[in-house]
């Protein structure tokens, strides 16, 4: 017998209505990809931060005062 904990009760699997265990299939599909997405965003930001850091070791030093202009 499998069970499965929802607000503190149990419940047990088996006894689930055909439309109870779908809504259950489908609230776990979407935990999975919400933690897969966040995961993912965690991998982005990473690399977010690392372009960020070599884009401003690549900009040109500009002498104290001076401001770069673009047209």
């Amino acid at each position: 017998m499998t069970t499965i904990t929802i607000d503190n009760h149990n419940y047990n699997l088996d006894a689930l209505s055909d439309d109870a265990r779908a809504q259950l299939t489908s609230l776990q599909f979407v935990d999975t990809e919400l933690a897969r997405m966040q995961a993912q965003t965690a991998v982005l930001q990473t690399a977010r931060m690392a372009y960020a850091k070599a884009l401003q070791a690549a900009l040109p030093v500009l002498p104290v005062g001076d401001t770069m202009k673009f047209n």
